[in-house]
């Protein structure tokens, strides 16, 4: 039983120096810092460390990615408008409108 015991704990000490390698214990407990010392707790714990750890940064790069696809988008679609009269125009020039109305 005593050996389970010393192999258990060998494998949590290598992933504390996996963590403290990484710089994961390093950013927890700053983060963890800074929430202590906030005057007004925030209502919401685990969004506060979210921010702070930067988890919000990634959805603000998908935010930002898709504003750039949304302008993209919005460049073709005035493109293909303007192809659009083009063409229309174009093709009366060999066909006249209808008289009734309907195009």
């Amino acid at each position: 039983m005593m050996a389970h015991y010393r192999a258990s704990e060998s494998k949590r000490e290598q992933f504390r120096r996996y963590l403290e390698k990484a710089g994961v214990l390093n950013s927890l407990t700053n983060v963890l810092v800074a929430l202590y010392e906030e005057t007004e707790k925030p209502n919401n714990a685990l969004d506060f460390i979210k921010h702070h750890l930067g988890v919000a940064g990634s959805e603000s790069d998908d935010a930002t990615s898709l504003h750039l696809e949304l302008s993209d988008l919005q460049q073709k679609f005035q493109q293909l408008l303007e192809e659009n009269k083009e063409l229309k125009t174009r093709l009366l020039q060999y066909e006249p409108p209808q008289e009734d109305g309907t195009e």
